[in-house]
């Protein structure tokens, strides 16, 4: 079984060497510096996470928030129906995502009352 969890968890950190230098290359960063930065990416994991036992997640939340501010970078007000067939959305879904981003913006503008307060 040992054997066996090495070989998965090396085939892991060499999966992550290379498809961070292939992200890297794709930027524009020099193949050698790439190479360097991924090593170093791949011995980072290792370092601060090597030996827990955990399960990535599929990303899912992340696309969506990146869809919804994609939305929200688009809208000007007056364009819900060309947002909804763009994403393939009903215009309802529309009306909350700008809601829900513009709360977000909100609220990452505007401090909480309780923010700036020190410990007494």
């Amino acid at each position: 079984m040992k054997g066996r969890m090495e070989a998965r968890r090396h085939e892991l950190l060499t999966d992550l060497a290379d498809q961070a230098e292939h992200l890297l290359i794709e930027y524009g960063i020099d193949e050698e510096v790439a190479k360097q930065v991924a090593n170093a990416l791949a011995d980072h994991v290792a370092k601060h996470w090597g030996g827990q036992q955990f399960t990535f997640p599929k990303n899912f939340w992340f696309e969506l928030d990146k869809r919804d501010v994609d939305i929200w970078d688009q809208f000007n007000g007056r364009n819900h129906a060309t947002l909804a067939k763009e994403f393939g959305l009903g215009e309802r879904a529309i009306y909350k995502i700008i809601a829900r981003v513009k709360d977000r913006q909100m609220k990452l503008a505007q401090p909480g009352f309780f923010d700036n307060m020190e410990d007494s």
